[in-house]
């Protein structure tokens, strides 16, 4: 196979090579998947410079999401799931390669009518912000919600969803063409969150300017958002892609009843493994309803595992949107 192998730690995406590598060896309990897409994420720029939570042993075969067909079934498993030529997409170590190993629980079909380029970026976004906003802040028809950096894949996402539970939805993002394009995925309003303004802003679109009920933050401007959210709302900390982790005078928690909710979807299948097939299973409801499209970034394409650099840089620099995938041709295919 060809894969995006580390074996020392690269200053940044521009020191990726694509090489030849032996096929991975699935374990008894692994599915072999060829793999037709692979969705890059910002713990992959950390992940090649030594700098993440989960750094495998070197060398290790880069990259986590994906979207192809099943090649082969667990050798332990005599009714296994998924069946050889199978459409799955999930995330396991190896994403950038044209094939992965991975577990069954690390699986999901893909959609009906959905292409492996759209299903690629769905397994790590799609169930943050599903578990974010249903199950750890209750949303319901009715709620007024402010999803920060709405453009990327998990704020287009929560977008999504906020909607499809009948919530009025407020945007933020940097540029006036992110906005547009959170509104292209059903916000209500959009607001340019670097003009300071913004918490004033945000007050004076809800009903007699009381604010809003949830606060969706993979930023990491829950401080300043306690300025524009309501008696009894809830705050919903998602991460921190602003880069600083903020540190907050408690005063304002007490004085309007706020609650500050926490969000760690990775750490589910440790922690609370019975909470993640029901996310599924509602985001699988929302999708089959047509209230849920893929996140794909489409004003580009990045074809081939060569531009895995170049999709990676682009992530990086915020001058994306949603998901950024790269299409991977089949061996001996061309690239067209």
């Amino acid at each position: 196979m060809r894969g995006i192998q580390i074996k020392e730690y690269v200053k940044g995406p521009s020191d990726l090579k694509v090489t030849s590598l032996p096929d991975p060896v699935p374990a008894k309990d692994q599915y072999l998947i060829e793999i037709h897409a692979s969705a890059t994420n910002f713990f992959d720029l950390l992940q090649i410079a030594g700098k993440y939570q989960h750094q495998p042993p070197l060398p290790w075969i880069s990259g986590s999401e994906f979207a192809g067909v099943v090649i082969s079934t667990p050798s332990n498993n005599k009714t296994p799931k998924y069946k050889v030529g199978d459409r799955v997409f999930g995330a396991s170590q190896g994403g950038y390669a044209t094939k992965v190993a991975a577990r069954e629980e690390t699986l999901k079909p893909v959609p009906k009518g959905w292409s492996f380029f759209e299903a690629a970026g769905l397994f790590v976004t799609a169930p943050t912000s599903y578990g974010a906003l249903v199950t750890r802040a209750n949303i319901k028809a009715g709620d007024w919600v402010l999803v920060h950096a709405a453009a990327g894949g998990v704020g287009l996402a929560a977008v999504q969803i906020a909607k499809a539970f009948g919530a009025t939805v407020i945007a933020t993002a940097g540029t006036k063409h992110k906005l547009d394009v959170a509104k292209s995925f059903g916000a209500d309003y959009g607001i340019d969150y670097t003009d300071p303004t913004w918490p004033d802003q945000v007050k004076k679109l809800t009903p007699k300017g009381r604010g809003v009920d949830i606060v969706f933050d993979p930023v990491g401007m829950i401080d300043k958002s306690t300025k524009c959210i309501r008696w009894n709302g809830r705050l919903l900390v998602i991460g921190f892609a602003g880069g600083a982790i903020e540190k907050m005078p408690l005063n304002k928690v007490l004085l309007k009843n706020i609650s500050i909710v926490g969000l760690h979807w990775g750490a589910y299948a440790i922690n609370e493994p019975e909470m993640i097939e029901p996310v599924w299973q509602g985001l699988f409801k929302l999708i089959d309803e047509g209230k849920f499209r893929g996140t794909v970034f489409t004003d580009k394409e990045f074809v081939g595992l060569e531009s895995v650099p170049d999709a990676l840089k682009s992530l990086g620099s915020r001058g994306t949107w949603g998901k950024v995938v790269v299409k991977v041709p089949q061996e001996g295919q061309s690239k067209l």
